[in-house]
């Protein structure tokens, strides 16, 4: 029990836990806030530019060729979570109206990469597949994402304009993206090679964002608006929406007959939401003040995601193992 418990509990949460402290208790102020927010500009940079040169150009190609079911990925990821995340917003408004807009910009993030491909592994489908739809959600996510909010949130990267703030996530997030994968040639071979380092690089940048975020919201006050009850009321809504998202695309799935390797790709791509985006592109999309508060439930939902997602992936498995002594 005690093993399954540990696989089940993500350390990288632990360390984001302890970071929302040491924001809380030590929040950067005056000269620090500038330096900070330098160190998370150049993080932001770092972390896409690795991202794009993760980027495997031949396993994309290799699952591409499955576009209705990266089609239902992108519309699960852009179009049904988002009015799940509205409702979920309208049903939190009333209760915890601090919390509503991080439910509403969680629901328009992109899908994960690392934890839905190796998810998909575990649970016996089509990787390749998994490969190409995290990917091509995550690139999309960068244009896709800030529109969205724009549109459903009146988020505008707090210059009050569309555009400036399109700008502004393009200029942080695409171009190094970019610039990473068209790298990839020349560094390629040493991001594959260090692969330990460039994950301590990712989530090392994340912390700091992270930091960075609750650090502006924490000298705003951030802690005397929210509570228990507002943690609680995010911890059950977001498993409102990952279940609501699991049952209709097995529904999905069941209506258009395709097979089991395709059903465990659009589940778990299309479900997830990823952390490791979503802390960028709040940063880039709200204001800093605003961008810790938006993330509280993001957070709270990733740790939800794996722990579902987990035991999910091992039913599959268990039923995959099944089949193959039967037969």
């Amino acid at each position: 029990m005690l093993a399954r418990l540990k696989e089940l509990f993500d350390p990288f949460l632990a360390a984001l836990i302890a970071t929302v402290a040491a924001a809380s208790l030590l929040p950067a102020r005056g000269q620090g806030t500038a330096i900070v927010d330098l160190a998370g500009d150049a993080a932001i940079l770092l972390l896409f530019f690795l991202h794009g040169a993760k980027l495997s150009r031949s396993a994309i190609v290799a699952g591409l060729g499955k576009w209705r079911l990266h089609l239902a990925v992108l519309a699960t990821s852009f179009a049904a979570y988002p009015l799940l995340g509205l409702a979920a917003g309208w049903a939190a408004r009333p209760i915890s109206p601090t919390m509503a807009p991080g439910l509403v910009f969680l629901s328009l993030l992109p899908s994960t990469v690392q934890s839905s491909i190796a998810f998909t592994s575990i649970a016996g489908g089509d990787v390749a597949a998994a490969i190409a739809s995290a990917s091509v959600s995550n690139l999309l996510g960068v244009i896709v994402t800030p529109l969205l909010a724009a549109a459903l949130m009146g988020a505008a990267g707090g210059g009050g304009h569309l555009g400036r703030a399109i700008l502004h996530v393009g200029g942080q997030l695409l171009l190094p993206f970019v610039a990473g994968h068209l790298a990839r040639p020349w560094v390629g071979g040493l991001v594959d090679r260090h692969k330990a380092l460039v994950f301590r690089v990712d989530r090392g940048s994340i912390l700091l964002l992270v930091y960075a975020a609750f650090s502006a919201a924490v000298v705003e006050g951030v802690w005397r608006r929210t509570d228990a009850t507002d943690l609680l009321v995010a911890l059950a809504l977001g498993i409102a929406m990952l279940v609501a998202v699991l049952m209709l695309t097995k529904a999905a799935t069941r209506l258009f007959g395709w097979p089991v390797a395709d059903e465990i790709v659009l589940r778990f791509c299309g479900s997830k939401k990823s952390l490791v985006s979503g802390v960028p592109l709040a940063a880039a999309i709200f204001p800093a003040a605003q961008a810790g508060v938006v993330l509280l439930p993001v957070m709270i939902f990733h740790q939800v995601q794996l722990m579902a997602c987990s035991v999910l992936a091992r039913r599959y498995a268990i039923a995959h193992e099944r089949e193959r002594a039967s037969g």
